[in-house]
């Protein structure tokens, strides 16, 4: 059965072919050059993935074919979550069957106000229909898109009932407080952050890393971070980590990070999302670039 994940995942982009489909061969690439570069493995599909605005076909096609260009499935966590529990089930059994780290799975997003029994009543739905003893599963925090916050009662619940299948929390809410309260209450949880500044704080508690977008643009320093923060002084890593974070709030998160993936690859196709989501212009382009090198982070060192 596979161990429970520690240290630095990305939360990897999703290139696109210019027929707008998730592009395979540059998203194995991609994900070679980051474990080359220090990441410990990735989360495919997740939200800096774009993962909703694929079908579930999409999904399982370009997990098969990153397995298939070479990536191990102990590199893998498969985003999964989808609006309609069947479908979160089924891509959660094809994660399972191909061997993935484990399964990141959002709550039920798309109806909101939903009661504590109804969370826990579709996170229990899928660990019994999957019904396979394989499945590590990672419950993904991040309320303010889903608008549905995963209580710690419903945690403890399922942990009660699930205790080798219920693996750890992504925490993306971004609230430092809320991560303390995590490790403090499900010790025996691993407890990733996804905002990169909590990450030092979180190791020193018992936490187990992070799940993150920055590692996509940056896996070196991402790692230097998560290194130092063990056993060092990683107050240069945070400097630049708030200093890119501080720029990145004047810019659609997505578009930025693909604008950068493209201009520290040369590879201008990192630039196309998928509608509703749209690229940045050549002004903002311009400007976002240029307030990144203000930053300090020297790219040769610090990119895949």
């Amino acid at each position: 059965m596979p161990e429970r994940i520690r240290g630095v995942w990305c939360a990897t982009l999703t290139p696109l072919d210019r027929a707008g489909a998730p592009d395979h061969a540059r998203l194995a690439a991609h994900i070679a050059r980051l474990i080359a570069a220090g990441v410990d493995g990735v989360a495919l599909f997740g939200t800096t993935g774009e993962g909703q605005s694929f079908s579930m076909s999409e999904r399982r096609a370009g997990l098969d074919a990153v397995l298939a260009g070479g990536v191990p499935a102990a590199r893998i966590i498969a985003g999964t979550g989808c609006a309609a529990l069947t479908e979160t089930v089924e891509l959660t059994r094809h994660a399972v069957a191909a061997g993935c780290a484990g399964a990141l799975v959002l709550p039920p997003f798309f109806f909101k106000g939903v009661s504590e029994e109804g969370l826990y009543a579709s996170y229990a739905r899928l660990i019994d229909a999957v019904a396979d003893t394989r499945l590590r599963l990672y419950l993904y925090h991040i309320p303010q898109v889903t608008a549905v916050p995963i209580a710690h009662e419903v945690v403890a619940r399922l942990l009660a009932r699930y205790s080798d299948v219920v693996a750890g929390i992504k925490d993306s809410g971004g609230d430092l407080q809320h991560t303390r309260r995590l490790l403090a209450r499900f010790a025996s949880l691993a407890i990733f952050v996804g905002h990169e500044p909590h990450l030092p704080e979180a190791l020193a508690g018992g936490g187990a890393g992070t799940i993150c977008g920055i590692a996509n643009l940056y896996p070196r320093l991402m790692r230097r971070l998560h290194d130092l923060s063990l056993g060092g002084d990683p107050r240069e890593e945070l400097r630049r980590i708030d200093a890119f974070l501080a720029r990145l709030e004047r810019y659609p998160l997505f578009a930025a990070f693909k604008a950068l993936l493209a201009d520290l690859t040369a590879d201008p196709a990192w630039e196309a999302l998928r509608p509703p989501l749209v690229a940045l212009d050549a002004a903002q382009r311009r400007e976002w670039i240029a307030a990144v090198a203000e930053t300090g982070i020297v790219a040769k060192r610090d990119a895949a």
